[in-house]
């Protein structure tokens, strides 16, 4: 209003130069008292040359310039461009503004109470007093607020502001949560297993927070392009300002023109656009990831994800789920459900892993009341025991031997448990780690997005490996391999690569920390609740989905992108204007375009990133 008021009073009444300066100054320090306080500060912290300088030094000029002989007033120019450039960040604040709420909305995935049974009555505490071993009460509604194991109750658990996931998970007695899940059903009682700065929430919450510490090379480059390209643009101000007219002759002539021309020059300068708009937009990238369940440690990742042209797998855990499942049944005396009850019983009691997959392939036989006697396991057979006064024998094929079973060959590749009732052969049972069911979708999108080299490293068999690689046409498999022979693959692939190209390995964050931490970019798959995978890893995703890798890898190329785009656009305006102005033909209204306009499109475009 002011301003506008300004404007009237300078087309309405005929007033000298100096009375016009006061009618105008009034709306050129309301709006540009903040400018110039940052520019006095800047000056007297050493950082001199700075935005806020330059958009000084230019509207200063623009006050003064009229007080020239022959030379026309620009108070109404200097006052637009003080505003246009508050607008300018305006946008910008609000820009960051969305940009730090999509991360500060991990903030409340952490709550701050937590209720504690304590001699039987619960009692409301902070949840940094809360100790490893205290026992605390989950009602429907709540955020789980400290990492623990259940210990009563069962329920189901909202896990998208870890994972990104909206499926909910079960969770019973003897089952791990974790802080920040949000409970949907059942009272859980839950004994806490790490306190409150050692919990998934506050873990991802500090890496996110932490990450703007790692800087991409495009924020690197604009960093010190800006320490050095704004004191060559002052210097150019003054060398435009004052070489022609000293080269024309005609001085106090001419040096009004000119200095017009280096006014405009220095708003046209002004690096706002650039030093702004790129770290926000990898801010936004690495807020937009966070929300899909993928933890990025810095911009730098990003910036190397978007290279990624080669992808290297471990196997179990990453691309299998990493335990045994029964695969097939194939009996030969009885039918399945017979065969799978014979072998659950013999194998209630055994600790391993394929014990465990058969007993989870007959979940009934802890209930059905089945006399189980004379368990005895033998050393390199398998486990022998009665089931309702008949002896059964769940082994391999040595067992059957030792029992005068004629055993027969299974089809299935993967581990084949035989079995023998009362020394007659009763058939076998295929078990596998079976394979994710996204992970053929995780090779073939990276494939579709130019990957162009996708192998796996494992330490399991041949033959295990080889039927993986196959069903995932994978280009490359190294099976039967220790830690250190990973590591030695996995130079000799990234020797083997070009120049340019990054190479990322997907492990499981804790067995595969050297070979995480050897790749351009480790990336460390279900990292729920891992501490090994948060801190080995570059990228952490928080569930067991390979396919995020490929949309990790979307995400950081549409963040490099808009990236250059707000680059080349921010140039390519300001090198044109430039042009214009040093001729002669640019006006104050262009200057203000290029530097306020093109800062407040790259700034808008800069948040296209926030939506993943």
């Amino acid at each position: 209003m002011l301003l506008v008021a300004a404007v009237i009073v300078e087309h309405t009444c005929n007033l000298k130069t100096w009375q016009l300066l006061l009618v105008y100054l009034l709306p050129y320090l309301i709006a540009g008292h903040e400018t110039l306080q940052e520019a006095v500060e800047g000056i007297c912290h050493g950082d001199i040359f700075n935005e806020d300088f330059l958009m000084s030094v230019a509207t200063i000029g623009a006050l003064c310039i009229g007080f020239l002989p022959g030379a026309e007033t620009e108070f109404p120019e200097a006052v637009f461009v003080m505003l246009f450039f508050q607008i300018g960040e305006l946008f910008e604040g609000y820009a960051e503004g969305k940009s730090r709420q999509s991360i500060a909305q991990l903030m409340d995935i952490r709550p701050d109470v937590a209720f504690v049974e304590r001699e039987g009555r619960l009692e409301r505490m902070d949840a940094k007093q809360v100790k490893p071993g205290d026992i605390i009460v989950v009602k429907p509604g709540e955020r789980v607020p400290l990492d623990g194991l259940v210990t009563e109750g069962a329920t189901q658990l909202n896990t998208v502001a870890l994972t990104g996931e909206s499926m909910p998970r079960e969770a019973v007695v003897g089952d791990e949560v974790f802080s920040g899940c949000v409970n949907l059903s059942g009272v859980v009682r839950v004994k806490v297993t790490k306190g409150f700065g050692e919990s998934t929430a506050s873990k991802i919450i500090d890496l996110v927070e932490n990450a703007s510490e790692h800087k991409s090379r495009s924020e690197n480059f604009i960093t010190r392009f800006a320490r050095y390209y704004t004191p060559v643009v002052v210097i150019g101000a003054l060398l435009l300002a004052l070489v022609p007219p000293l080269l024309s002759g005609q001085f106090s002539t001419t040096f009004p023109t000119w200095l017009h021309r280096a006014l405009i020059f220095l708003v046209v300068s002004c690096p706002c656009a650039l030093v702004l708009s790129v770290p926000l937009t990898f801010f936004g990238g690495i807020g937009g990831a966070s929300r899909k369940g993928i933890l990025v440690k810095g911009s730098n990742y990003l910036d190397m994800l978007a290279r990624t042209g080669m992808v290297v797998f471990d196997k179990t855990g990453t691309l299998t789920h990493g335990k045994f499942a029964v695969e097939a049944v194939h009996p030969e005396m009885c039918d399945e459900r017979h065969l799978l009850h014979l072998a659950a019983h013999v194998e209630h009691y055994s600790t391993h892993p394929i014990g465990a997959a058969l007993r989870d392939a007959f979940p009934d036989e802890a209930t059905d009341g089945c006399l189980v006697e004379e368990v005895e396991e033998v050393a390199g057979q398998g486990v022998r025991a009665k089931v309702e006064g008949r002896m059964v024998c769940v082994g391999n094929t040595r067992m059957m031997q030792a029992v005068g079973a004629k055993w027969s060959d299974c089809p299935h590749i993967g581990t084949v448990i035989h079995v023998a009732i009362d020394g007659e052969y009763a058939g076998h049972i295929a078990i596998s780690d079976k394979v994710k069911d996204d992970s053929a979708e995780a090779v073939s999108r990276l494939k579709e997005m130019g990957v162009q080299h996708v192998a796996m490293l494992t330490g399991d068999r041949e033959e295990v490996a080889a039927n993986v690689a196959k069903q995932l046409s994978l280009d490359e498999y190294h099976a039967g391999l220790l830690p250190q022979d990973k590591v030695e693959h996995m130079r000799q692939l990234i020797e083997g690569k070009t120049k340019d190209m990054g190479v990322a390995f997907v492990g499981d964050g804790i067995n595969d920390a050297p070979v995480l931490a050897m790749a351009d970019v480790g990336i460390a798959m279900g990292g729920l609740g891992s501490d090994a995978a948060i801190e080995a890893a570059d990228v952490v995703l928080m569930d067991d989905h390979p396919s995020k890798i490929a949309t990790a890898i979307a995400i950081a190329r549409r963040t490099l992108a808009i990236a250059r785009q707000n680059v080349w656009m921010a140039i390519g305006i300001k090198v044109a204007v430039l042009i214009l102005a040093s001729l002669g033909l640019a006006t104050m209204w262009m200057a203000v375009f290029a530097d306020v306009g093109v800062t407040v499109l790259a700034v808008l475009n800069a948040m296209r990133t926030l939506k993943a």
